[in-house]
């Protein structure tokens, strides 16, 4: 019977505890009833402040006052968005048709000119304009140059007049071929100050010179780093990778032997990250370094490629620091694996799904390799081989030469750090060629970035356009000449949104997005969805606490 009792005693003190863990709030109102006075007391204080305070009932009044002669309009939240649509439709267009005059004013001028060596000629270097020497003389290639600031340009001291040149830092200043640049490319100068005249929107305008000259209205004065370096190189930025090389997929492999111990490795990591800094959003790429086995500088991504996007690039870059040399090269086996990432990647249907590359970065090849490329990419030859020479040694420059010739490629030498971002950029010429010859002047959209290379931090989106010779003697090389283009600051678009018929949020990004195809913009309208509706019927009186969005996306070509 004890028994009993205890197990009837054990199921109601468990019930209580049941009951106290599900409901503790009771429990603790039902032990302090005076906090629930508390609470009651403060709650209607605070109800009593800010009726007060806020105005609400004299709001009442007046909403009572006209709510005959109120109505609620309905809104197609379709229609609306289609008609931002084409409102940014024409401000695309406009920037296009800037950026086409370029175009046509440059191949122009370019084939007028005649390259001439000995060529002088005085320009306004971007950043050494307005400076004098020790004798208050203006400096060789600066001069008086007029600035004034200017609200358009975020109150940035401007020349409305003239363009400036800026030379990278590596980059000799008088070099033959940037003088004769300079020289024909002058001729921009008056179709940039017709299309701001044309357009007062249009922010900056530019000219990104094959040869690493960027040309750059209007003028602006340049300022170097704490120790006189300006990193800048046009043809490192989206814009131009984007509008001068098609889309690519891109095997780098890295010669780890020991033969290439000491300066030859530091050399081959700078020649991998400049080759980094030419690939874009749109290119894909992998980096394998090889002596006797193949090391993924990646070992997640074995056997596979991603995305140039800068979160990728940096994340390769710090592996590049643990790379050391040892053993013996066999870069038949790591060619081998190249071409079988290439092919696997491109028949699932991933990446570019447009070029492929392998860049070879090594001190030496003892043979050539035929079997390797006679297998896996003759006779179509679709993969292109780069060659980068490290070291001053020539004794198996032939061999890499051969490979350069035999896969459609371009071989490079280079002998110091200096040399590096130089040679590098030269695949980029090869790589443009096929558009080059059959001149697909392509506009090219870029993602939204943030540029801050004149002090003047704005998101925005670039169009570029390619620039090629149309001279008769060059047209069948493919020489490319450069890449024009104009910036288009987000804030501009957002001007043509009515923001009170569409949601307002704290940034401007949940307004428009530019997705991944640059031309697509995405607007979100605050209208109700019916869920067993679509199109612009789907529209209704839902509950406001479930609002869906509709969207509308647009996808023009300009």
């Amino acid at each position: 019977m004890s028994f009993f009792f205890n197990s009837i005693s054990c199921c109601i003190l468990c019930t209580f505890l049941n009951l106290m863990w599900l409901n503790l709030s009771f429990v603790v109102f039902f032990l302090c009833p005076s906090v629930k006075l508390w609470a009651s007391a403060f709650g209607g204080e605070i109800k009593s402040i800010s009726a007060k305070y806020s105005g609400s009932q004299l709001l009442q009044k007046k909403y009572k006052e006209l709510e005959k002669s109120v109505r609620v309009e309905e809104i197609d939240g379709l229609k609306l968005v289609k008609n931002l649509a084409v409102k940014m439709e024409e401000v695309f267009r406009r920037k296009a048709e800037a950026t086409r005059r370029l175009v046509e004013a440059a191949e122009e001028a370019h084939h007028q000119h005649e390259e001439n060596p000995d060529l002088q000629y005085e320009y306004f270097n971007a950043v050494l304009i307005n400076e004098v020497d020790e004798e208050g003389n203006n400096v060789e290639l600066g001069g008086e140059f007029l600035l004034e600031p200017n609200d358009h340009f975020n109150n940035l001291s401007v020349n409305l007049s003239l363009s400036v040149v800026q030379v990278p830092t590596n980059m000799y200043n008088k070099d033959p071929d940037i003088v004769n640049g300079v020289y024909w490319s002058e001729a921009l100068n008056k179709v940039f100050v017709d299309n701001f005249e044309r357009d007062p929107t249009l922010i900056w305008q530019y000219f990104g010179s094959a040869k690493g000259f960027f040309r750059q209205y209007p003028g602006v004065k340049w300022h170097p780093d704490e120790h006189g370096v300006i990193g800048f190189d046009c043809r490192n930025r989206k814009w131009y990778i984007q509008a001068a090389t098609s889309p690519k997929d891109v095997v780098i492999l890295v010669d780890v032997s020991g033969s290439m111990k000491g300066l030859r490795l530091t050399i081959a990591r700078q020649t991998v990250s400049s080759i980094l800094d030419t690939l874009g959003d749109d290119d894909f790429f992998n980096i394998i370094a090889y002596n006797q086995e193949i090391h993924y500088v990646e070992p997640c991504l074995n056997g596979t490629l991603v995305r140039a996007d800068r979160a990728n690039k940096d994340h390769f870059r710090e592996h590049l620091d643990k790379l050391f040399a040892k053993g013996i090269g066999l870069l038949g086996e790591a060619l081998s694996e190249a071409f079988t990432i290439l092919s696997d990647f491109n028949q699932t249907g991933r990446g570019s799904l447009c070029s492929q590359a392998i860049m070879l970065v090594t001190d030496g090849a003892t043979e050539m390799y035929d079997d390797v490329f006679e297998k896996y990419n003759w006779p179509e030859r679709k993969v292109r081989i780069f060659p980068y020479l490290i070291g001053r040694e020539s004794a198996f420059a032939d061999n890499l030469k051969w490979m350069a010739c035999a896969n459609k490629g371009y071989f490079s030498q280079i002998s110091t750090l200096a040399d590096v971002q130089e040679n590098v950029m030269r695949y980029l010429h090869v790589m443009s060629r096929p558009k080059v010859i059959d001149h697909e002047h392509d506009t090219v959209w870029t993602e939204a970035y943030v540029d801050s290379a004149v002090s003047m931090l704005r998101l925005m989106t670039t169009v570029a356009m390619p620039v090629f010779s149309t001279k008769n003697e060059t047209k069948n090389q493919g020489i490319l000449l450069g890449v024009v283009g104009t910036d288009i600051p987000l804030q501009e678009l957002m001007k043509l949104i009515p923001k009170h018929m569409f949601f307002t949020l704290p940034h401007a990004s949940h307004f428009l997005s530019l997705v991944r195809d640059p031309r697509i913009c995405v607007c979100h309208h605050k209208q109700r969805l019916h869920p067993d509706a679509s199109g612009p019927q789907a529209f209704g009186s839902q509950d406001k606490k479930s609002t869906l969005l509709y969207e509308y996306m647009t996808s023009r070509q300009v």
